[in-house]
């Protein structure tokens, strides 16, 4: 099974990808309310920004090489590194977006890495 790490990977980083541009693509849009009319009157910009639209092929992509693994490997492998994708945006949210990440996150992110490395050695 660890033939398929790389592809595994790829899954991984094409998420994290997807994540950062569905991101950058809503924080540039002006700020909505979380109401029908206020979803409705900035539906057109979130469908026609370029970050969003970018996020969600990323994203199809993500998927399509995740039911490739998903083909190929056991799922019980291949899932609980998805959990990679957490580390990379929440060391993006920090070091890129300046987003504060306290002591819990960082040991959230150190039990994911963790139960990563164990599945990988399995």
């Amino acid at each position: 099974m660890s033939k398929f790490i790389p592809l595994i990977l790829f899954t991984v980083f094409t998420n994290f990808g997807s994540q950062i541009l569905l991101k950058k693509g809503m924080t540039s849009i002006e700020r909505f309310d979380m109401s029908v009319s206020g979803i409705t009157s900035s539906l057109l910009d979130i469908i026609l920004n370029k970050y969003v639209i970018g996020g969600l092929l990323v994203m199809v992509i993500s998927m399509g090489s995740h039911l490739v693994v998903l083909s190929r490997v056991d799922i019980s492998y291949a899932y609980p590194f998805l959990g990679l994708s957490f580390v990379l945006v929440t060391a993006w949210g920090h070091f890129v977006l300046s987003e504060n990440v306290d002591f819990w996150r960082i040991l959230g992110v150190v039990l994911i890495c963790l139960g990563v490395a164990c599945v990988g050695r399995s």
